[in-house]
């Protein structure tokens, strides 16, 4: 018995042996590979095969660090002074997005559809720049300035001629002359604004800028055209990566129009200074609330206002290009021969930021020379609470507007608002406060003015002075839409009037409309 259990001793230590033998190998084997695995990426960078990570995210020739490489051995660049950090916080040395490879975001592009944003602005590069390359980074590939004022100037027009995809045209004689050849001034369509001052002067204004970018939008090959005012965001809600350049692709092809509905700011401070990355509380449209909900919460949502919104309430458009498009005002688009099939968007919206600034009570005055009486400013302005608010700014002390601003525009009632917010009449959004904040944290707008030309060409030049002249002008002295209608006043009668095909699709144009408004004291509701 001895004999026969030596015999198979041999015989179960074998499979222990096996495993032993078997789990040295592998951690053997685990131990070998990622260090052949860091020889051979060593031997490759060494060689040129692999791309030093810290120029992966800068443009060639950039001085800018990925962040926590300051001090990496991979980095050639060298560690600046703190001195000289700060004075870049305001300025960047290189006219690069620092982390993000060609932050010009390229307008030449194939990406499909092409977008363009056409305005008329007086605005300077602190509003400008954040709303650029805010709709760049959604989508928008080109973009049509129609300036004057501020926005003419040498400082701010040489920053924005720099930009790719950026046409900047002056308000100079030439556009002028031009725009006093419109068709327009022959339909009836626009009439009903003509030769009156300050907001209607502006509407009609703008109505000629939105027929020439249709002209000069057709002839780029654009797809899509939008009138924005550089106070408003589009915020392409319901769209895949919160993309209008998506959003306008799954449009079916037989819609020539795309409504977007307003939300308007809802400011909760009577100190912001920059409403697009300090304020994140909205009104929602009318269309994006029951109905039930947005007239049993009427009274609490005008708070003694004449409407629901203090401006408009009626929303911006997107029209596809094509033939015999013509603008309707600024809120919509219309066709010479057609009537356009269009759509309104369910989630989507066009963020209005008005009055979100305590200054702008008085920069809207400023604007226009109209006498501070009630019939006075019906002439003026279209809409109720423009006109109580230039009164208010026109004769009332500092303490005397702040308190009324207060009262009319700043939410002060915490308990209101979590109700309205419960509710859905208020909303809260976040997304183009987050990206706005990424891009000047970025060095974006700083590496913009920075990377411009020092100095202006000499026709942009004189162009600028003719633009700067004309902005300056009062209302109650200049009147440039008044003076080109009267200039063709008389040319009327000898153009050919439109055919008659043509005339049956002749429509009014869309001024700034409030929503439905329920009249308290008669129990009615007013559309």
């Amino acid at each position: 018995m001895t004999n026969h259990h030596h015999l198979h001793a041999p015989l179960r230590s074998a499979p222990q042996s096996s495993s032993q033998s078997f789990t040295a190998k592998l951690l053997l084997l685990l131990t070998l590979l990622p260090l052949s695995l860091a020889a051979l990426a060593f031997i490759l960078q060494w060689r040129g095969g692999i791309p030093d990570p810290t120029t992966h995210w800068s443009p060639p020739g950039s001085h800018h660090l990925f962040p926590g490489m300051e001090s990496s051995p991979l980095s050639s660049a060298t560690v600046r002074s703190s001195s000289f950090d700060c004075v870049n916080l305001g300025r960047s040395a290189s006219p690069s997005f620092p982390y993000y490879q060609n932050w010009k975001f390229d307008s030449a592009s194939n990406l499909r559809p092409k977008i363009l944003i056409t305005t008329s602005t007086s605005a300077g590069l602190d509003q400008i720049l954040p709303w650029m390359f805010y709709h760049k980074v959604i989508g928008v590939s080109t973009f049509y300035l129609f300036v004057e004022g501020k926005a003419a100037s040498p400082e701010v027009s040489k920053v924005l001629e720099s930009i790719p995809g950026v046409k900047v045209i002056y308000r100079a004689k030439e556009l002028e002359e031009q725009q006093a050849r419109s068709r327009i001034w022959n339909e009836t369509w626009l009439s009903s604004f003509f030769y009156k001052p300050c907001n209607y002067e502006l509407f009609v204004k703008q109505s000629l800028n939105m027929e020439m970018a249709i002209v000069m939008a057709r002839d780029a090959g654009m797809d899509w055209i939008i009138h924005l005012d550089t106070d408003e965001l589009l915020h392409p809600a319901g769209a895949k990566e919160y993309s209008l350049r998506q959003l306008l692709q799954d449009v079916p092809g037989n819609v020539d129009m795309v409504i977007f509905p307003n939300y308007e700011s809802s400011v909760e401070r009577d100190d912001i200074k920059e409403p697009f990355t300090e304020v994140s509380m909205f009104k929602r449209n009318y269309d994006h609330v029951p109905k039930d909900t947005y007239f049993g919460m009427y009274k609490e949502s005008t708070r003694g206002n004449p409407n629901y919104f203090l401006t408009y309430g009626n929303g911006k458009s997107a029209a596809r290009i094509q033939e015999h498009l013509r603008p309707n005002g600024a809120h919509r688009w219309h066709n010479y021969m057609k009537t356009p099939n269009e759509i309104k968007l369910e989630e989507a919206a066009v963020l209005h930021y008005t009055y979100a600034r305590f200054s702008d009570l008085t920069s809207r005055r400023d604007r226009c020379g109209c006498k501070p009486t009630k019939e006075d400013v019906k002439r003026c302005f279209m809409l109720e609470f423009d006109r109580a608010a230039f009164i208010i700014a026109s004769t009332a002390t500092e303490e005397e507007m702040l308190k009324w601003y207060h009262e009319h525009i700043v939410w002060d009632d915490k308990d209101i608002k979590i109700k309205l917010l419960r509710k859905g009449i208020l909303t809260r959004i976040y997304a183009p406060m987050a990206i706005i904040q990424g891009l000047r944290e970025s060095g974006v707008f700083s590496s913009v003015i920075a990377s411009a030309p020092t100095t202006v060409s000499k026709e942009k030049f004189l162009a600028t002075i003719d633009s700067s002249n004309s902005s300056r002008a009062t209302a109650s002295v200049s009147h440039p839409s008044r003076k080109i209608g009267r200039s063709r006043e008389n040319k009327a009668t000898a153009r050919k009037t439109l055919d008659v095909e043509v005339a049956e699709f002749q429509e009014f144009a869309v001024p700034p409309l409030a929503p439905p408004i329920i009249d308290f004291n008669r129990l009615t509701i007013e559309v």
